[in-house]
């Protein structure tokens, strides 16, 4: 496929954040096919950092064996966290969404830079500065949710916006694969989940992420957020929602969802 026909896609995955979802992509990419996935995914952040956004880090998707299964891939996707995506813990999301659901992630801020095309886990803890519980927003300008795995790389990995917890916490001494997790929607236990469902553990998932961007010449970078993953199922939201996780080891985090009407 041509770049033309990349930035073609490009553009009708941004006109759907003010317009509307569209349909899949597949006139333009078929459903596995990476490179030209990510190359509309390129084409769009090139567009907004050219608006003036910044990104402040990664997110890591399809983490889930169960996903992937469903959508015929064996690897995870990943995408862009801009600075404008961050909502503080305990305040309000307004921002337009079109079909959103949350789930509940551990989120690690890299002490340093990780350019090692082969780097492990253990690379990857050495590299960090601190673990946060988070939510992340995840948002598909596809319709009905009816993606493939082109669609979602493409679609930035279906992100939205994310929280962060306010009280970081070192590696040492906590047991990111076995953790529980809880997410509260309105009061009420709505997911549950565990470390060990992002890619088998977290930082499994994270040194993945450090591997593939440094083969890329893109490597993560000291102050990087890298939000590594759902631990548990994603559940949909609606405006007037109140949503808060708590993670064993790392504490709390929440935000409201208020549509703006504006």
């Amino acid at each position: 496929m041509s770049a033309t026909d990349h930035s073609a896609l490009a553009a009708r995955l941004r006109d759907a954040y003010a317009q509307g979802p569209v349909a899949p992509l597949r006139d333009g990419i078929s459903p596995t096919d990476q490179d030209g996935a990510y190359a509309v995914q390129t084409i769009n952040t090139r567009f907004w950092l050219d608006q003036g956004r910044r990104i402040v880090g990664r997110k890591i998707g399809l983490t889930a064996k169960a996903v992937q299964a469903q959508l015929g891939v064996d690897r995870p996707d990943y995408g862009i966290l801009f600075d404008d995506m961050a909502v503080d813990d305990g305040g309000v999301l307004t921002t337009a969404l079109l079909q959103p659901k949350v789930e509940a992630e551990v989120a690690l801020v890299m002490a340093r830079d990780l350019d090692n095309p082969r780097a492990t886990a253990n690379d990857f803890i050495a590299a960090t500065a601190y673990a946060l519980p988070a939510i992340e927003i995840v948002d598909s300008r596809i319709a009905d949710w009816k993606i493939t795995f082109a669609d979602t790389v493409a679609d930035n990995a279906s992100s939205a916006a994310f929280v962060l917890g306010n009280e970081p916490r070192l590696l040492a001494g906590l047991d990111l694969r076995t953790c529980g997790m809880v997410l509260d929607l309105n009061g009420a236990t709505a997911s549950l989940g565990v470390g060990a469902a992002c890619l088998g553990h977290p930082l499994t998932a994270a040194a993945w992420l450090a591997r593939t961007l440094a083969t890329l010449g893109e490597p993560l970078r000291e102050g990087d957020i890298i939000l590594t993953g759902a631990l548990g199922p994603m559940v949909p939201i609606v405006a007037g929602d109140h949503i808060r996780t708590t993670i064993g080891g790392l504490g709390s985090c929440g935000f409201s969802y208020r549509k703006n009407t504006a």
